[in-house]
């Protein structure tokens, strides 16, 4: 059915029609209905996001399409309440179409690669760099992989003269260009990327689930929510500690978009038993959550879309292609030859790095996610707490010697090597225990909001260990404070909301050493181990007005990352013009350092003596001295922020809803 759908929208002419349909729907002025019983009610809304971004043009022509269904059912006697609910989301992104050269099939082209060996020419095109002679196995085919329709890794995030495992990212929507495609994962055709909700999972059905109420003679009842659902845990927004139980498709609009609009429904049992008031507590439930779907990771978008949380896609596509087709990598090799200095442009052949293939979890009932709740209310403070056991969203990068058996470039033994740059994907189990609470302060006005959450079984990269990756129980929690606040001078009529927001990470198990070459002072070189943050801090402030009857909402939105040292601020104006027609025009800039180096594993030396530095004691040793550049792991120091820091936008939004 989806494949159907798929290609009736799949042409220009059906995109035509079906804009010039919802703009006849918004002309006729057709409302909410009821049916003549009062049982079934619709609404819904047809939408324009059209973003600008600064140095590239177009970066989002969204066009949305939502109807929202709700049908009660005769209760009977064992429901007190019976609803079905139902929303359908469909989207079609023109930007793919309407700027190819950034985004669509005419993305990238021919990229040069820097190459500080100082006896070369300071950068080679791809299929250019240094291929060793005699028995050795370097260099690619040119054909398979040819120097057009690439990017170098990183460079819509900072220069390209900065060092770095960089070397080209196919960024062509797969049905076109297929290198670096992870199938499974990310694999995104033109069709995908257009229509992301008609496909093989049929996104297009964003929830549809049963919800019962079943009373007790205790005056208890057990809610029971079963089908496609959000379920949301936590008090915070931005922020997921404890909301976890939904992924995120961060590829929608990265790290602005609303958390409701950007969670990927999933078929779920969400049942809860509420007590009411019980003992001491005020009120008093007990929730369960099973989330029986297939697993499903969080979206990072691919190389060749827009957004990608931390340049993640683009990242993997191009270590992909490393795989499949070999390529070339920016300042790699140390050339042993008198009088010269640097690195050159290294090309290497297929299957000896990059990332072999993403092992997706297959569905069974131990790769399902449950958690269990206890929520209530006590002397007025509300609060939770919470376990959960699921399988990672994000990836982790198995490498080294518990990565794919590779090829040596130098012998043409192929094995797992320590400390090699070639992966699988992982997504390990992890648990997590937590809590949350609120808290009115009367004498302040204020609500504050806590949350928290202990999680074990998480993976980080980590240049320290020969795998380039280890597990540490992690430590997540937000403080937030919120605050109704009058300010006559701007409108002394209605109150300006002040939120504000401070997100802490600690990563119990943090791996970081300074390398001899770092205690030394020698330029370019720096500390290894875990890129991450080992305590992170991002604090977010908002202030909200309300004019015209509420029907005029200026705000502005700040974010600051405390380590990556950079921040975001986000001016908007909501203006409802009438009870269909809702604008909302908003910008978002930039400050601060944006990307960060870090030992990139370079000199991590997985074929000694052959990959060898002059700082490595032992040439037959494996093990980083670290050498650092921006790419790959520099995005971790960075963080979402840093990695965003060259796409300042101007977003327009124009919603009419019937």
């Amino acid at each position: 059915m989806t494949k159907i759908i798929r290609q009736k929208l799949g042409t220009k002419a059906a995109v035509i029609s079906m804009a010039a349909a919802i703009s006849m729907t918004a002309i006729s002025g057709a409302q909410a209905g009821v049916s003549g019983d009062g049982t079934l009610e619709w609404n819904g809304f047809v939408e324009n996001a059209t973003f600008l971004r600064k140095g590239v043009g177009l970066s989002k022509f969204r066009n949305t399409v939502q109807l929202e269904l709700s049908k009660q059912f005769n209760t009977g006697s064992v429901f007190s309440e019976l609803s079905l609910n139902v929303t359908f989301r469909g989207t079609y992104d023109g930007v793919y179409d309407l700027n190819k050269s950034d985004y669509g099939n005419q993305a990238g082209g021919a990229i040069n690669l820097q190459s500080t060996f100082s006896g070369g020419p300071g950068f080679v095109p791809h299929g250019s760099g240094i291929v060793s002679t005699g028995t050795a196995f370097f260099g690619f085919n040119t054909v398979v992989n040819p120097n057009s329709g690439l990017i170098v890794l990183g460079s819509d995030a900072h220069a390209n003269n900065e060092g770095g495992v960089s070397f080209g990212v196919p960024v062509r929507p797969c049905d076109v260009d297929s290198r670096g495609c992870i199938a499974g994962y990310m694999d995104f055709d033109s069709d995908n990327l257009r229509f992301p909700e008609f496909n093989s999972r049929m996104d297009f059905l964003r929830e549809a689930y049963i919800d019962g109420s079943i009373p007790f003679s205790n005056g208890h009842e057990l809610n029971v929510r079963l089908g496609r659902q959000q379920v949301v845990w936590g008090r915070t927004d931005l922020f997921r500690v404890l909301d976890v139980i939904n992924p995120v498709d961060y590829s929608r609009q990265n790290i602005y978009d609303e958390l409701e609009d950007i969670r990927i429904p999933q078929w779920i049992l969400n049942m809860e038993y509420r007590m009411g008031a019980v003992g001491s507590f005020e009120d008093l439930n007990m929730n369960l959550v099973w989330n029986f779907d297939k697993f499903r990771p969080n979206s990072l978008g691919q190389g060749g879309t827009p957004y990608q949380i931390l340049g993640a896609g683009g990242f993997f596509r191009g270590m992909k292609n490393c795989w499949n087709n070999g390529c070339t990598v920016a300042n790699f090799a140390g050339l042993p030859v008198p009088g010269t200095t640097g690195l050159a442009a290294t090309d290497f052949a297929p299957g000896s790095i990059g990332i072999r293939g993403a092992n997706m979890p297959e569905w069974s009932i131990g790769n399902t996610q449950i958690g269990f709740k206890v929520e209530g209310v006590k002397d007025g403070i509300g609060f939770s707490l919470n376990y959960l056991t699921y399988l990672s969203q994000l990836p982790s990068l198995h490498g080294g010697s518990a990565g794919p058996a590779a090829l040596n470039n130098f012998t043409g033994e192929v094995k797992p090597w320590p400390y090699l740059i070639a992966f699988d994907i992982e997504f390990p189990r992890i648990h997590l225990f937590g809590g949350s609470m609120d808290l009115y302060a009367d004498s302040i006005k204020s609500v504050f909001r806590f949350e928290a959450a202990y999680t074990t079984g998480e993976e980080f990269g980590n240049t320290l260990r020969p795998e380039l990756y280890s597990e540490s129980d992690v430590i997540r929690y937000v403080i937030g404070w919120d605050r109704d606040t009058f300010i006559p001078f701007l409108n002394k009529n209605k109150a300006f909301l002040f939120s504000a927001q401070l997100f802490g990470q600690h990563i119990l198990e943090h791996e970081l050493e300074e390398t001899p070459a770092s205690l030394a002072g020698i330029t370019g070189f720096g500390k290894a181990g875990i890129p991450d943050w080992k305590d992170s801090w991002t604090m977010t402030f908002l202030m909200k007005g309300w004019y015209m009857q509420n029907r005029l909402s200026p705000q502005i939105l700040a974010a600051y990352d405390f380590n990556g040292g950079t921040a975001v601020i986000s001016p908007s104006i909501d203006w409802l013009i009438d009870d269909s027609w809702r604008l909302v025009v908003a910008a978002n800039f930039k400050f601060g350092k944006g990307p960060r180096k870090f030992d990139d594993c370079r000199s991590c030396n997985p074929w000694g003596p052959f990959t060898a530095t002059p700082f490595h004691a032992d040439a037959l040793q494996a093990g980083s001295v670290g050498l650092a550049g921006f790419e790959p792991l520099g995005r971790f120091r960075s963080g979402p922020i840093g990695m965003a820091s060259k796409e300042d936008e101007i977003q327009v939004t124009l919603r009419y809803r019937f």
